[in-house]
Formats: structure tokens, C-alpha cells, sequence
């Protein structure tokens, strides 16, 4: 048989063969006269085993193993090793199954967000969100998104169901909103606009205080690389309304620890 007849009975390319000649996986058979292989049954019947094996899953140098006649290892090891790897594997198959379809269920009663996929906490979060046309409200969202990647479980669920209940609360939802606007009215404004004092100051006053220990050493983490890139992410005016939020943050959560620590040594 000629190299490409062999491939075609086996279910594999020309290509294939060749690579598995080089990797010493299949013999080289003896060439005719005219410098052409001549492949027999023998590489056919080997063919189709390296074919089966790697259809389990094992990778071609567990299959030189499996094939070696002394230095390799027991056909029934190798099977073994490849079903231990294979039952973490499923086990994580199923969890992702189960997720898509709790996605799939939202996605079906209209409760996935745009944003999606997400956390079960920002989901509930984004839900009791009133829509808004604002560009930062929108950039606000974003960045919700991107801290439910980066923020560990237990202090990601802490925040998004220590916001909900303000989220939920109208009268609280309208005062953002308000907020967003004059965010959105500093666009074209220079860092040193008369606007962004007060309005840092009342973007702080807003935050609750159940919520400051996240907020940790804000003007310390505005100066970080992520800090910085975050800050670089607004226009320069809203930058600097930011940057003096954050700064007004960590004195509330510095004033807030000193006061309960008082407390507690008295």
C-alpha cells in the first residue's frame, strides 16, 4: 500500500503517518525501487491502534509507552492514570452545566443583564438597577463587572447585598441618579473645575457607612498601577471628582476605626 491508501483505511491524513513516523510512534516500512514506502497489513492494524488510543484522550507519548515492547508501560496503567484525570474533569463539566443552565433560566425570564455572565450577587444587584441612559451610570456598571471578577468571593458578596438595599430604595436611586448627571456634565471639564469639590464630597456623604471598611485606603489604592488605570478610564474633570471621593473615603474609614477602636478600650 501506498502511504496515502494506508491513511485512508486507517481514517487518518498522509500528513498524520509521516508524524507519527518521526515521533517513532509507527515503523518506517521498506521502500520499493523506485523510493516509495510499502506499507502491509502490520502498519495498518498499528495505525489503527495509535488511532484508538488518542481517541481515549491519551497523548502521544503515552501511546509510545502503551506501544514499546519492553521499556513501556501496562496498556491497563495507562487506561488507569487517563480515567483518574478524566473524573476531575467531569465533575467540573458538570458544575459548568449546572451554571449554564441557572444562566439559561435567567436568560429565559428576562433577569440575565447585558453585562452577563455574572455573579449571582451582582445579578440580583444589576436587577434592582433602574435603567439609565447616563454615560456614567453605563461606566458604573462596567465597572461593577469587572470588580465581580477581581474582588474574592466572600468580600464580593459582602458588597453587592451591602448595596442592594440602597439600590432598592427609590428615593436613594434618584439621588445617584442625580449624581451620574453632574458626573456626566464634567465630560469636557478640566481637573481644576469648580465642580469637583462639592460633588467628590456628596459622592462620598452617599456611600453608607456599613460600607466603608471596602473601601479600605482609597487615595493608596488611586495611586496603584490598577488605581491608575482605573482613574485614567474617566475624563479628567470626573478623574479628579473620583480620586478626592476615594481620598475622603479611607479619612471616614480611618476616622470610623480610630472611634471604634476608642470604644472598645474604654
Amino acid at each position: 500500500m501506498r502511504i496515502g491508501e494506508l491513511a485512508a483505511l486507517a481514517g487518518v491524513t498522509p500528513r498524520t503517518v509521516r508524524h507519527y513516523h518521526q515521533l517513532g510512534l509507527l515503523p518506517e516500512p521498506v521502500r520499493r525501487a523506485n523510493g516509495y514506502r510499502d506499507y502491509g497489513l502490520r502498519h495498518a492494524v498499528a495505525l489503527a491502534r495509535i488511532r484508538r488510543l488518542t481517541e481515549l484522550g491519551l497523548g502521544l507519548a503515552e501511546v509510545r509507552d502503551v506501544l514499546a515492547d519492553d521499556a513501556g508501560r501496562e496498556l491497563a496503567e495507562v487506561l488507569e492514570e487517563l480515567d483518574a484525570d478524566l473524573r476531575p474533569q467531569l465533575a467540573e463539566l458538570g458544575e459548568r452545566r449546572a451554571r449554564l443552565a441557572e444562566l439559561r433560566e435567567q436568560a429565559r425570564l428576562g433577569r440575565l443583564p447585558a453585562e452577563g455572565p455574572v455573579s449571582d450577587e451582582l445579578a440580583a444587584l444589576l436587577g434592582s438597577i433602574t435603567p439609565s441612559d447616563s454615560p456614567m451610570a453605563a461606566k458604573d456598571r462596567e465597572h461593577l463587572v469587572l470588580l465581580d471578577s477581581l474582588v474574592p468571593p466572600g468580600q464580593r458578596a459582602a458588597l453587592f447585598e451591602g448595596l442592594r438595599p440602597f439600590a432598592e430604595d427609590p428615593a436613594f436611586a434618584g439621588r445617584v441618579q442625580g449624581l451620574y448627571e453632574r458626573l456626566d456634565a464634567l465630560a469636557d471639564a478640566g481637573p481644576d473645575d469648580r465642580r469637583v469639590e462639592p460633588l467628590a464630597r456628596e459622592l462620598a456623604g452617599s456611600v453608607p457607612d456599613g460600607l466603608l471598611a471596602l473601601a479600605g485606603d482609597g487615595g493608596s489604592r488611586a495611586d496603584s498601577a490598577f488605581g491608575q488605570a482605573f482613574l485614567d478610564d474617566f475624563a479628567p474633570a470626573q478623574a479628579a471628582v473620583v480620586r478626592r471621593m476615594l481620598e475622603l473615603l479611607a479619612d471616614r474609614a480611618r476616622a470610623a476605626a480610630r472611634h471604634g477602636g476608642g470604644e472598645r478600650r474604654s
